[in-house]
């Protein structure tokens, strides 16, 4: 079997590979590279293995450290390269004396403000090592400004990528980590590939590491048309969804909200949501703008959340999520709480003192 049909193969067997490898800022054309598919060949049975005990181990701390991860703006993929490190095991000692779910050393952890003495150890501590490792990647990516200078950086440290960059006179992830020219640690080379096998393994089963466990699969999914500045965190509230699985499966827009270039986009949407969808969509009528202050507002006959809305110059869709409505109904001296700005709320108090 060739090089190349090794390559055919990552590509056929795990479509997710273009995802995996975007949210680590590499190339897709990474997925042809020669010894990452002879990589994928010699070592997917046994990573697959690893893949599935590991997630067996940390499957009740997985939804706390993506959270955390995600809430500090690192991809949840990430989570893989804590599976590398440990297997979920926040009790692994590494031989140089790493400890816990993202194997710190005893000086770095004290750089992160983690506690490391006799008595308490909080590399062992999931939240903890994680915000600490949240911290440490971001920081390397700041310095690097790629995710998979970062991951290449956790494994050896910032000195050994930065000497190795300048040796070979780029920072593209198939000459860095080529087994030939060697620039850097054979550990360190092998420890990506691990990465993004594992994850490729992952995300081809759509997990999502959520309470519920799975994100929707393809023939669960359905493509609807948005504005442009479209918000999916208020999307994912009025879908009644988590924003993690809305945003997994529409990974190409990275900070949550679609673009402006255009008046119309076609986004991803589980397809039991399509009726609630075309119910409560068309409520955002414009980019919301998220309102400082409240007023209180008693529903009179005759009121609907458009014509208070209008009445307040806020928008319905943030009246809903104010008052956590699960539809438009309301009720005569319902009492609501209108996000509404400060010029609003200054002239309403204004008119009351009077």
């Amino acid at each position: 079997m060739t090089s190349s049909s090794h390559a055919y193969d990552i590509a056929k067997k795990y479509p997710s590979y273009s995802y995996v490898l975007h949210e680590f800022d590499i190339d897709k054309s990474y997925i042809n590279n020669d010894e990452f598919s002879y990589f994928v060949f010699k070592n997917e049975k046994k990573l697959k293995h690893f893949y599935r005990h590991s997630l067996e181990r940390g499957k009740k701390i997985l939804p706390k450290i993506k959270g955390l991860l995600m809430g500090e703006g690192v991809s949840d993929l990430f989570i893989y390269l804590s599976m590398i490190e440990s297997g979920f095991s926040s009790l692994a000692i590494s031989p140089k004396k790493a400890v816990g779910l993202w194997q710190f050393m005893p000086n770095t952890a004290r750089d992160y403000h983690l506690t490391v003495c006799d008595t308490y150890d909080e590399r062992c501590d999931t939240t903890s090592s994680t915000s600490a490792a949240v911290a440490y990647l971001n920081k390397l990516h700041t310095e690097f400004g790629k995710w998979y200078l970062a991951a290449l950086a956790y494994n050896c440290g910032e000195g050994c990528v930065e000497r190795a960059i300048q040796k070979a006179g780029t920072d593209e992830l198939s000459i860095l980590t080529d087994n030939t020219l060697k620039y850097l640690p054979k550990e360190t080379r092998t420890y990506m590939k691990k990465i993004l096998l594992v994850a490729m393994i992952g995300e081809n089963n759509a997990l999502t590491f959520s309470a519920s466990g799975t994100a929707p699969l393809k023939n669960d999914v359905t493509e609807v048309e948005v504005k442009g500045g479209t918000d999916l965190k208020i999307l994912a509230k009025l879908l009644k969804m988590k924003y993690s699985v809305l945003h997994k499966l529409n990974s190409k827009i990275l900070n949550g909200l679609v673009p402006t270039v255009q008046k119309r986009y076609k986004i991803i949407i589980p397809i039991e949501k399509i009726f609630a969808f075309y119910l409560r969509y068309d409520m955002l009528d414009t980019v919301p703008v998220h309102k400082s202050h409240l007023v209180s507002h008693y529903v009179k006959l005759g009121e609907t959340l458009e014509s208070i809305a209008k009445l307040y110059h806020t928008q319905s869709s943030e009246i809903m999520m104010a008052n956590h409505l699960d539809s438009n109904y309301l009720s005569v001296n319902q009492f609501l709480v209108i996000p509404v700005s400060k010029k609003i709320f200054e002239k309403i108090s204004i008119g009351t003192s009077k």
